[in-house]
């Protein structure tokens, strides 16, 4: 049905050119794309229980919009590309999209982010179209609990996706990403702890940022990384594994189990300096941080009909004013102009 991915098959075409640098000297080699606003969640941190106004159909980058700009990045370096929104898999014909980047030369890292709740029906066509790396976000592994904190029924639509995803061995690392929140997460930690001891998944804790659309993120809902890692080593000791310069997470593996924990502590322990992504909404502007509060538009110059060569330039430029922190810790800090459904995970 889709052509199917064998790793760096794409690179040996790929022309490249000068590196994408920001002005602080890092170079940006992974870029997040948002295929939609929309989420079938509601989660407490992220969007209020109505949802948000949704971007109209013709607002939102095409597939083959999309691929263009990446098809426009990749020889300059960008070869890791991770879909995200919302809730990636409500956008209909989502392998189609998957199937163009994975022929895209350069690419050699494409993954996605989603909440699990479809995964069961799409793993195997993702697969198939190309897809290598998966993220599910799953908060609570208690049926109450999961229900408090998405507003949705749906823990074991989930857990049957990641079932499903664990079928087939081209798809690792899979990751679960729990979102820590002082006064909920502590109770969840042994056992999602426990999931990455019994399953070959990479369970990593993210620190609460201020990116919900309430607009009710307070620094002490924050429950920090080393605290999750204090309480796990209550019950099992965890030894640090190297991880990449780029990594947002610190990684650690159980002396007695199958997977690995994660930690990513962008308000505790800000990875800034060695930031490597960009992100492209799914209205199709680029964001140069998660908490920009400026964006440079793509989709406008790309419809009215700029050149490759135009698009290249108006991205350098926009790179050049990357951000060098968010600065959640500093004094006067001003949220990021959208939330995160909106912006894109």
């Amino acid at each position: 049905m889709f052509p199917r991915f064998r790793g760096t098959r794409n690179l040996g075409s790929l022309q490249r050119v000068e590196p994408l640098v920001d002005s602080w000297g890092r170079e940006i080699r992974s870029l997040r794309v948002s295929v939609t606003d929309k989420c079938n969640f509601r989660c407490r941190y992220c969007m209020p229980a109505e949802g948000l106004e949704w971007l109209g159909r013709e607002e939102i980058l095409s597939f083959e919009e999309i691929a263009r700009l990446v098809r426009v990045l990749a020889p300059m370096g960008v070869d890791e590309v991770r879909l995200t929104g919302g809730e990636p898999l409500v956008r209909r014909d989502l392998p189609v999209l998957v199937s163009f980047l994975a022929e895209t030369p350069g690419v050699r890292d494409l993954s996605l982010t989603t909440n699990g709740v479809l995964l069961d029906r799409f793993a195997g066509p993702l697969v198939e179209a190309g897809l290598t790396r998966i993220n599910v976000s799953l908060d609570s592994l208690s049926h109450v609990r999961f229900a408090e904190i998405t507003r949705r029924d749906a823990l074991d639509r989930v857990l049957a996706g990641l079932a499903e995803a664990e079928r087939y061995p081209e798809l690792r690392p899979i990751k679960v990403n729990c979102v820590a929140i002082r006064g909920f997460t502590e109770e969840e930690v042994p056992a999602l702890a426990e999931l990455a001891r019994r399953k070959p998944y990479v369970v990593r804790f993210i620190e609460f940022m201020p990116l919900d659309a309430d607009e009710a993120w307070r620094e002490d809902e924050v429950l920090t990384g080393a605290e999750i890692r204090a309480l796990i080593e209550e019950h099992w000791p965890l030894e640090e594994i190297p991880a990449k310069a780029s990594s947002t997470a610190r990684r650690f593996r159980f002396a007695d189990g199958a997977g690995e924990i994660g930690f990513v502590n962008p308000v505790s322990e800000p990875f800034c300096s060695s930031c490597d992504r960009i992100r492209l909404t799914a209205d199709g502007q680029l964001r140069t941080c998660l908490f920009s509060r400026r964006e440079w538009d793509l989709k406008t110059p790309m419809r009215e009909g700029a050149s490759d060569g135009e698009l290249t330039a108006l991205i350098r430029f926009a790179v050049r004013h990357k951000e060098l922190k968010h600065k959640i810790n500093d004094p006067g800090f001003v949220r990021a102009s959208r939330s995160m459904s909106q912006i894109g995970g």
